[in-house]
This record gives C-alpha cells, sequence and structure tokens, in this order.
C-alpha cells in the first residue's frame, strides 16, 4: 500500500473512529493546541493502523535502496565472526563462565566449565528461551554463591517489564517462574542460595520497592525489604563484590542514599550507611571493616573516602582520594590489596590504580590518546588481576588482564574483524570547537586515510550531551561501511554530558541546556569551517535524550544540515514532562526542569521540539522509534513527525519507522539490529549522494 505524504496528513487531522479531539491546555498563560495528541491511544486500532501506514510509506520511498541495503548487511555481518566467544572469567562459586554464539543463531549461549579444561556446560541459551518469540532480552543474570542454580531477568516486549526465572543448573529444570513485572537491573543472591533480592516499579515504571523472594515460594509471599515513596528516586540492589553485603541503593539526579543487607541473615532490615542530604551523591563498595565511598561532598569531581562499616555516618568519613579539579572521578572498583579509580582526564577515560598497602599510585597507560579504556568483568576480590577493556574509533574492543602488583599486561582477546579490516586504513584525532561563549569543546574524529580535509567531505556528526553521560569514542565495524565510502563520522562531546568532568554536565542542564544545543552546532560549524565536510553533505545523528538534540538544532540551524536521524527522539519535552503518569517524568525534574514551575515551564518550552516546529524547509528526515518503548514512548516521534509534515515547506525526505515489536533499544537480535543498522545506512548515504549508479 502507498501512502503520499498528503494522506498521512489527511489522516492525522482527520483520524478514524477517534473520539478524542486535539487537547487545549493554558499552562502559566500560553495557550497550547495539541491536534495529535489522538496518537497516544496505543489500544485504538486507528493509532496501529497509521503507524503500519508510516511504515508502508517508508518501506516505498525507500524500495530503490533495497540493493544498497542487501550490500550493507552483507557488508556489516561479513565482519562479523558469527561463531565466536567471550574470554572466560572465573566467578566467586569455582566456576569458569563465557558466553559464545553460533553461525545463524541471534543471541548468545551462556556457558561455565570447571577449571580451563572442563568440560561445557550450557546454563541458558537464549536461542531456545526466545523461539516463537518477536522480542526477548535477558537484561541480567546470576548464579548462586554456591553454583547450583540461576537466575535470570527475562524480557519479552522490549517494555522492560520482566520475568524472574530461575534454573537448577544440575537438573536443568525451571524450578521458578512465579515473579512477574520486575525491574530489569537488579538481581542478588544471598548466601543462603535461596533467597533473591529484586526490585518492582511503580505505575510510572518507576523502580521504587526491593523485594526478598525465597526460590520455589510464590511471590504473593515475596517481602517488601525497602521503598522509596519519593517520586525523584530510583532504587536498586547489588552484591558486593567482596561478598559481604547487599547494597541497596536509592537516588535521583541529585541525591543518594546506600543501605546495607547482611547476606548471611537476608531477613534482617537494611541498614543506613549515610542519610540522604539534597545534592550529595554517593557510592558504596564493602572491604573488609571498611566502606570505601565516593562522592561530591565538597568535591565537585568526586572524590574517595573510607569509613568504618560499624560507623558509616558522613560525620565519620576520611580522606582517601582528595578531590582534583582536573581529574573527574567516575567510579571505583575495591579488591582486596587495591582500588581501581575510573576517572576522566582531558575529556577521555583512564584507570588509576592505588595499592592498598602502600598507597603507591599509578594510572594505566593507553597507546592512543583518543580512546575508551573500562573495567570488564571482575568479579572475585582476593585478586591481584583486573580486567579492562580498550578500543578507539581504529582499534577493535581488547580485553587485558593487568596485574595491578608488577603492571603487565596481557592481551587476552581483540574483537576479530573479518573482510580484510586493517585498522592503518583509517584515522582518528581530536580537533576543538569554541562554543558562543568561548568554552572549547572537544571533537573526536575518524575517517578513512584517503580523506584529507578539503571541504569536499561527506560528514556525519553525532551526539548525546544529557545526564552527564559520556559520549565516548567507540569503535564500531558497522561503521566502516560508512569510512569506507569516504564519509567523515565525528562524535561531538557537547555539555551536558561528562567528559570534560561534572561541571561538563551541570552546565549543559536546567537553566543551561541551551549550552548542549549551541556546542552541536559549533561543533559542526568548525568541522565544515576546517574542511572535514562539505557544506551541502553534513549529516547529524542522535538518539533518546539525543534525539531532543537532533530535534532542537533542526529547528534552530535547519540550513546547515543535508539529513537527520533522530531515534527514538524526546521530541515532545513540555507534554511529557507535564505528565507524571509516564515513565521517568518525575524522575527527572532535576534534569530538565518541572513545567509546573513557571520559570522552567518558559525556558522549556523554548527548545522543545515539537513546539518550536515553524513554517519552513527542513533538510531529510529519517525518524525512527518503537512501539514498546517505556522510556520515550512511541507517539513522541509520531506526534513530531506530524506535526512536521503538517509545517515543513519543503519536498525533502521525512520518514518515520517504528519498530512494532520492540522497546527503547531495537531489535533484540543481532541480525534485527543489524538490518536496521543497514537500512539506516543506506538512507543516509543516499541523501549524502554517495549512491553510485
Amino acid at each position: 500500500m502507498f501512502f503520499p505524504e498528503v494522506l498521512l496528513t489527511v489522516m492525522l487531522t482527520s483520524p478514524p473512529d477517534v473520539e478524542a479531539r486535539p487537547v487545549v491546555t493554558v499552562p502559566h498563560g500560553v495557550r497550547m493546541v495539541d491536534p495529535y495528541s489522538w496518537l497516544r491511544e496505543k489500544e485504538n486500532p486507528a493509532v496501529i493502523t497509521y503507524l503500519d501506514a508510516e511504515n508502508e510509506y517508508a518501506d516505498s520511498r525507500t524500495a530503490h535502496l533495497e540493493p544498497l541495503r542487501q550490500a550493507l548487511y552483507g557488508e556489516m555481518l561479513g565482519r562479523i565472526k558469527e561463531d565466536d566467544s567471550s574470554v572466560p572469567w572465573q566467578a566467586n562459586d569455582g566456576w569458569t563462565y563465557y558466553s559464545r554464539t553460533e553461525e545463524g543463531k541471534p543471541y548468545e549461549i551462556i556457558c561455565r566449565r570447571q577449571g580451563d579444561d572442563g568440560a561445557e556446560q550450557i546454563i541458558l541459551d537464549v536461542n531456545k528461551e526466545a523461539e516463537g518469540l518477536e522480542f526477548y532480552d535477558v537484561t541480567t543474570w546470576e548464579t548462586s554463591p554456591d553454583g547450583r542454580r540461576l537466575a535470570w531477568l527475562a524480557d519479552r516486549t522490549g517494555y522492560e517489564e520482566n520475568d524472574l526465572l530461575v534454573k537448577d543448573l544440575s537438573t536443568g529444570e525451571i524450578i521458578d517462574d512465579s515473579v512477574h513485572n520486575a525491574n530489569p537491573f537488579t538481581l542478588s543472591w544471598a548466601n543462603d542460595n535461596e533467597t533473591i533480592f529484586y526490585a518492582r516499579h511503580d505505575e510510572a515504571k518507576r523502580s521504587d520497592r526491593i523485594f526478598r523472594h525465597v526460590t520455589g515460594t510464590p511471590a504473593e509471599q515475596d517481602v517488601l525489604v525497602y521503598h522509596d515513596p519519593d517520586g525523584m528516586y530510583y532504587v536498586s540492589a547489588d552484591r558486593s563484590r567482596s561478598g559481604e553485603a547487599i547494597l541497596v541503593k536509592t537516588e535521583s539526579q541529585l541525591t543518594s542514599e546506600w543501605h546495607a543487607v547482611d547476606p548471611d541473615s537476608p531477613e534482617r532490615p537494611p541498614q543506613v550507611i549515610a542519610p540522604r542530604r539534597h545534592g550529595i551523591e554517593y557510592e558504596v563498595e564493602r572491604h573488609g571493616d571498611r566502606y570505601f565511598i565516593r562522592t561530591n561532598e565538597d568535591a565537585t569531581n568526586f572524590r574517595v573516602v573510607t569509613v568504618p562499616v560499624k560507623t558509616p555516618g558522613s560525620e565519620h568519613w576520611t580522606e582517601f582520594i582528595p578531590h582534583d579539579p582536573d581529574v573527574y572521578v567516575t567510579g571505583i572498583d575495591v579488591f582486596k590489596g587495591h582500588l581501581v579509580v575510573s576517572e576522566r582526564r582531558g575529556g577521555y577515560s583512564a584507570i588509576r590504580v592505588v595499592d592498598l598497602e602502600t598507597g603507591d599510585q599509578h594510572v594505566i597507560d593507553v597507546p592512543e590518546p583518543v580512546s575508551v579504556i573500562s573495567g570488564g568483568t571482575n568479579e572475585r576480590f582476593d585478586t591481584t588481576t583486573f580486567r579492562y577493556q580498550y578500543q578507539s574509533p581504529v582499534t577493535p574492543s581488547s580485553t587485558f588482564d593487568y596485574d595491578l602488583v608488577n603492571r603487565e599486561r596481557v592481551l587476552r582477546k581483540q574483537r576479530e574483524v573479518l573482510g580484510g579490516f586493517n585498522s592503518s586504513d583509517y584515522v582518528t584525532r581530536r580537533i576543538e570547537a569554541v562554543a558562543d561563549d568561548g568554552v572549547v569543546v572537544p571533537i573526536s574524529v575518524v575517517h578513512h586515510r584517503d580523506v584529507e580535509p578539503d571541504g569536499t567531505n561527506p560528514l556525519l556528526v553525532y551526539g548525546y550531551g544529557a545526564y552527564g553521560s559520556s559520549a565516548n569514542p567507540w569503535f564500531s565495524s558497522n561503521r566502516l561501511s560508512l569510512l569506507d565510502r569516504g564519509v567523515v563520522v565525528a562524535i561531538a562531546h557537547i555539555r551536558g554530558g561528562g567528559e570534560m568532568g561534572r561541571h561538563w554536565y551541570d552546565t549543559g542542564k536546567m537553566a543551561q541546556k541551551m549550552n548542549t544545543f549551541t556546542d552541536f552546532v559549533a561543533a559542526t560549524e568548525a568541522l565544515r569551517d576546517q574542511g572535514w565536510g562539505d557544506p551541502g553533505r553534513i549529516a547529524m545523528q542522535g538518539g533518546s535524550a539525543g534525539g531532543l538534540l537532533i530535534g532542537v538544532v533542526l529547528n534552530i540551524r535547519p540550513d546547515l544540515y543535508r539529513f537527520a536521524h533522530a531515534d527514538v527522539p524526546f521530541v515532545d519535552v513540555i507534554n511529557t514532562m507535564s505528565d507524571p503518569s509516564i515513565p521517568l517524568t518525575v524522575g527527572e525534574y532535576e534534569e530538565w526542569g518541572n513545567p509546573g514551575e513557571p520559570a522552567a515551564f518558559h525556558r522549556m518550552l523554548a527548545y522543545s521540539p515539537y513546539d518550536n516546529i515553524r513554517e519552513m524547509d527542513y533538510p531529510a528526515i529519517l525518524v525512527t522509534a518503537g512501539l514498546n518503548d517505556s522510556r520515550v514512548h512511541y507517539w513522541e516521534p509520531a506526534k513530531w513527525t506530524a506535526r512536521l509534515r503538517d509545517h515543513k515547506t519543503d519536498d525533502n525526505l521525512l520518514l518515520l519507522r517504528t519498530n512494532m515489536g520492540a522497546g527503547h533499544g531495537g531489535a533484540s537480535g543481532r541480525y534485527g539490529r543489524l538490518e536496521e543498522t543497514a537500512f539506516e545506512y543506506a538512507v543516509l548515504l543516499d541523501q549524502l549522494g554517495l549512491i553510485k549508479d
């Protein structure tokens, strides 16, 4: 079926079989009309009909790209070693664990063996669990301390409402499947090998409660361990590496509070470590009779303190690593004899090692300045070996084992990239842009070695800029399909992220949120002016909160770009943040603001992409979404696309493509993800004029 854009517009302004009329509100004296509000009615057949029509329209407008899509899919699949396995890791239960994949199967197979040469035991074949399902995602799995049982959380829709399953590994039988609608990311065993801690969410999908479940008993008998009624806070629980505590965390965007449960006595109530104080964040690791704590108390870039377990209040905290305004402490890993500190230095990640006996410190060196180094799987507490991951835009993900004592490293595995990949064919570099207020914004760039900054190159600029999350310069074998066609790819490390320290985040949120968007524009202009991009062939891409970035920039500088890809974009800022029943809304008042407050409302209204669409020309736009997305609901990209159709004055391509069986992360299997990427790349390359006849 072919749906021209005019028919799609008619469907939106005159929706069939829809009783609700456009919503009109007058918040803080501003009259706002939302003619597309009916698209929120997911259960209404007319909504599904419309989304299906958009998908058919997208397919019809891109039918000529099918050969390219197939070629891209073949290229990307051809770089993947389909029969592959992870580097094994040792767990505290005496087993060695690893995962592997098999050719033609979309999901991983989780395995273990005794020692290095023991027989393989498959403990979870995700392919079998996913049979007959359009979507299946194992979000978390943990074996019991004695290694006899496996618990995992399974999402079957993408809506992040998980089932908790427990398997007896000696028989292979599922012995418990009574817990449903659990949070995807909390799962911890007590030392009795029977008790499991998990989280549930409220009506707005805020993780607000920790429960204690005894294997084999009905979920109705589960005991509430901790509840935080404050809508600003999210709770979770995790087992400390030392095995000495189950640590319950509750945190908002600005404040945190931790509690400890004795894993030997899981029925005892949690004990608070340090009561919450507004604006004070901290995280905790257990080390014998003391806690190591990372905190921002009197430390914008965080510092590390220690405190006795028996008297953990902040009045007893003792300085261990002082605050450094030039070094952002982003995390800590505690081992028996060493503290490993994750940091950001000069915009990029770093790892510092501290000997707990001697106090000696050193930073693990990396071969490339534009790179990412991060901790890997490190389950054992009593060890002097630290596993870390390293990659750069030109170096595939590499797993190293690092001796914390003699400082020697062993490369355990580098991801194998098939198809004749040679890292020397590509170049990565850092350049800088100057923002409107004079702040220097770093940019990571990767390109083929034959590309020169001569002003003729197609350019793709990626950005995120929210939650203090850093957009690291990662490796992507899929990206090679762009680089080999001459595309320059840049990552703009804009404010709102955490690349340059905590102040980088603080100066890109709330009242200073516009810095995120103007930084991105400045980065694009710098790339263009320095010759990395042809002014007529510049594209941008961002997802989720990065989709907000794309939406805002489209409104303020549409002339700067030829094409934009907004993936699961958060674009309906006022409507979403005004509805506390929507997941994430209340908890993000400290990120964006509360539109119930007049000053915040007007500030957010000034940049909200949906509310600032104007009668003007826009570049070509691809919008991608997931029907079961619980973070950015499908109706945000759908409404935004509809309003764009109704107002834009150009004939440029505008596509909305919704995955009707997935959520925020798109397709769950590796082949499904490749198909989505191939479609997106084909549209991008077409719009940048790189399709060869």
